[in-house]
């Protein structure tokens, strides 16, 4: 059964207005983040990870720059305590990161909490009870003075053990559940848990906002933060954190539009793991700042390592199209954007452009470890001449004249259509090779020498069918002495009406030229050839030999 009218709107708007965040439009710094992938990604894994893995999951976290990470629920796990001891005992934790350790406001799971994180340089010990009208109602049966009270004991038990044991403790509280709690009712229980703890300005406490079911637009969570962000007690020494899930798809919004509220701190996963749709994506919320020219406070500069190391340990697979990260997110296969991009790039560098504003990227692709020649201009049926021109010019060095271009770009397209697959770089370059170098289907100039007489005087050597014969022309220059060579010989015209040439590489004496030329047929048509020797005459008697067997061939 598909039918709308069994659901309604389980959230609640503030009971005044919070619209602040609205005229904003832009986030000036980073969150604190605070990775969980180690906890709620971990928990949502098929198969998790193993205490080797985990290790290395947090090694990667720690060189990425996480200051705070969720190293996961202790007393619920003797797999995850091991690990959390593991860390500890082996003092594998920096003095400046804090890990983080999540309890239910129950007193024995506290407790053994408490004896889990003994000797951390540095603990977040993050304790929630669920508020919402539905787990109230349906789950706990208990009203909202006993579960507001449940919070209040955990809060106590909390600073009671703390000032016990000998450790920089931190304290968080979830109203889990929070997005479907009535916020005023929300705001009382978080009042109630700050007023327990008396943060101060050295020693601040965490009240982090979870939406663990998504559910409303963007703009009514915003609303709901903001609201906090006005009525929490002891404000200036409370840090509100966000949780956003992804069950409406909206998860980066919801974070974004919440830091804009009052957020100070979001708590989320490498590209977005998690129970059920996920957790809000912390690499696409950095990038995001990235991409606005704002510090992210992470370092992400070698994406697809990080990438690969991930699905290696979580058996999770990164979509082709996931922001920033995903292997075609850069590829350009339409031939407009391919173009618009070309001519960006060469934009760029021949205006020195301090800011990056190519069309069609918004971010350098160079910026997050990915290359142009393999991730950005990809070929296949769809692309057009200027992306075919870009590959050959990134990839071999190879600056194709426009004139050329269409005639290219068509015999790229159509060996891709004939084998409906993408073209490699190394496949254009051969598609490129077979049609204008070397092309002499029907003759072959073996032999050309010149004399500077009345301007320049030549003899071709021209071999066809097996035979060979001697051509006398003269020209005003040596290309223009070879073309009246060709047409006399073949009685066919053979004008000059593209000629480009320029250097393929800078290896001193063996640096090689290469030249592109194109003629007009006798039907009027175009025909080009390319050339690639030392010398840049050779270079360009190979080319215009090519393009004349090409007006001349008929298949």
């Amino acid at each position: 059964m598909f039918d709308y009218r069994q659901y309604k709107r389980g959230y609640y708007m503030p009971p005044v207005p919070c619209n602040d965040w609205v005229t904003k439009d832009h986030i000036d710094k980073a969150p604190l983040w605070c990775s969980v992938d180690l906890r709620d990604g971990n928990q949502a894994l098929i198969e998790p990870m193993s205490l080797e893995e985990k290790l290395e999951f947090f090694k990667m976290l720690v060189k990425i720059g996480f200051k705070e990470i969720e190293v996961g629920f202790p007393a619920a796990s003797d797999t995850e305590y091991t690990f959390l001891r593991t860390l500890i005992e082996n003092n594998m934790i920096p003095q400046d990161v804090t890990v983080q350790v999540l309890t239910q406001a129950r007193e024995h799971i506290i407790k053994k909490t408490f004896e889990a994180v003994k000797g951390a340089p540095n603990a977040i010990v993050h304790v929630y009870n669920s508020t919402s009208v539905a787990q109230r109602q349906q789950v706990f049966k208990k009203s909202k003075e006993e579960i507001k009270q449940i919070a209040i004991e955990g809060a106590k038990l909390l600073k009671e053990l703390a000032e016990k044991e000998d450790g920089n403790f931190s304290f968080e509280y979830s109203p889990e559940s929070f997005t479907g709690t009535e916020p005023e009712y929300a705001l009382e229980v978080c009042n109630a848990v700050i007023d327990i703890w008396q943060p101060t300005p050295d020693r601040k406490c965490i009240i982090n906002l979870p939406s663990t079911v998504q559910m409303s637009l963007p703009h009514v969570f915003a609303s709901q933060v903001e609201y906090f962000h006005k009525n929490l007690h002891n404000r200036d020494n409370v840090i509100i954190s966000v949780h956003p899930h992804n069950d409406r798809g909206s998860g980066v919004s919801d974070a974004e539009l919440a830091v804009l509220a009052g957020a100070d701190r979001v708590e989320g996963t490498l590209f977005g793991n998690g129970e059920r749709t996920g957790n809000v994506d912390i690499v696409t919320l950095a990038m995001n700042l990235y991409s606005q020219g704002v510090d992210p406070v992470l370092d992400l500069s070698d994406i697809p390592h990080i990438a690969e190391t991930y699905e290696r340990l979580t058996q999770m697979t990164i979509s082709d199209r996931h922001p920033y990260c995903g292997k075609l997110v850069f590829a350009a296969f339409s031939g407009s954007h391919q173009d618009a991009i070309s001519k960006g790039m060469h934009y760029k560098v021949e205006h020195d452009e301090k800011y990056w504003t190519v069309p069609y990227l918004p971010i350098n692709p160079e910026d997050v470890g990915r290359t142009y020649d393999s991730d950005v201009i990809r070929i296949n049926s769809q692309s057009g001449k200027g992306g075919v021109a870009y590959v050959l010019e990134n990839s071999f060095g190879m600056i194709v004249p426009k004139m050329m271009r269409e005639d290219l770009g068509y015999a790229v397209k159509s060996v891709s259509d004939v084998n409906h697959k993408e073209l490699s770089p190394d496949e254009v370059l051969e598609i490129f090779e077979k049609r204008y170098k070397k092309f002499t289907p029907v003759f072959k100039i073996t032999e050309v020498h010149f004399r500077q007489i009345d301007g320049i005087q030549t003899t071709v050597t021209i071999e066809q069918n097996g035979e060979s014969v001697n051509v006398d022309a003269s020209g005003n220059g040596r290309l223009d002495a070879v073309s009246n060579a060709l047409a006399s010989h073949f009685n066919k015209p053979c004008e000059v009406c593209c000629y480009e040439e320029h250097t393929l590489n800078n290896k001193g004496s063996e640096s090689s030229a290469i030249a592109y030329v194109g003629i007009t047929g006798e039907d009027g048509k175009n025909y080009f050839g390319a050339g690639i020797d030392h010398d840049i005459i050779r270079a360009s008697i190979d080319a215009m030999e090519s393009a004349m067997n090409r007006s001349l061939y008929t298949e």
